[in-house]
């Protein structure tokens, strides 16, 4: 066996994988949600170009999208693996409460539902693309015009959905959990790839709270604000 992958089946080298796939994840949430902000805007045209300009990447498409799920599998797999075998470490033993070395516990609702929150992540990401990505499209009347061509309107197919309370309030759940788990990702991350030290440490927790809940409150407003629709934009 090399000594790469001798390292990466080690306990050290998937925490580090886990580590680079979510920080990888966490840039590509910042993005996408850059541009999903395009929702609020009361013309529909710009959220449908920028769509568009996505789909418009053709093969270059292909080859990030191929990419994101193997940050995605990499990312889930390598932290239910960790997790099996710290379940394992422990045998039959199952602590009422976490005890500490003296240091200050860093245990909060965040870290204690990290396995629940990345899971349901996961299958969320799995209704969220076989709906919207492989959902109704110009074959099914979902159809406007960019530029003089005829593209898929998912402005539509998205306020249309989002209208319906079940799916939007569903999606605002995930998006805390999602806040949830970029809470306490985002300062393991800099911890397992060894870049922490005593004085760091706050600096990055403290970021990575103040990241988690804006992102978590830029996706969840905007089923809010649709659902909503305090002025009357939707209707």
């Amino acid at each position: 066996m090399s000594p790469l992958r001798q390292a990466m089946r080690s306990t050290v080298g998937k925490k580090v994988l886990m580590a680079i796939t979510g920080l990888a994840l966490t840039l590509f949430v910042i993005v996408h949600l850059a541009g999903n902000l395009q929702l609020f805007l009361k013309d529909g045209s710009k959220f449908n170009a920028y769509a568009h300009s996505l789909e418009s990447l053709g093969g270059l498409l292909y080859v990030a999208e191929a990419g994101l799920l193997f940050f995605i599998l990499a990312h889930a797999v390598n932290g239910i693996l960790i997790k099996g075998s710290h379940w394992a470490a422990r045998g039959d033993v199952r602590y009422s409460r976490y005890q500490t070395k003296g240091a200050p516990s860093r245990q909060n609702l965040s870290t204690q539902s990290m396995i629940v929150s990345g899971l349901t992540i996961l299958g969320f990401l799995v209704v969220h693309i076989s709906h919207f990505k492989f959902g109704p499209g110009v074959a099914e009347g979902y159809v406007t015009q960019i530029q003089g061509a005829e593209v898929r309107d998912l402005h539509r197919l998205v306020v249309e959905t989002f209208r319906q309370p079940g799916w939007a309030l569903g999606y605002m759940g995930v998006m805390v959990l999602l806040g949830l788990h970029l809470r306490h990702g985002f300062w393991s991350a800099f911890q397992s790839l060894g870049a922490m030290s005593p004085r760091l440490s706050p600096v990055i927790s403290v970021i990575g709270v103040v990241l988690a809940v804006l992102l978590a409150l830029g996706f969840l407003g905007i089923p809010a604000w649709i659902l909503v629709d305090p002025m009357g934009v939707y209707r």
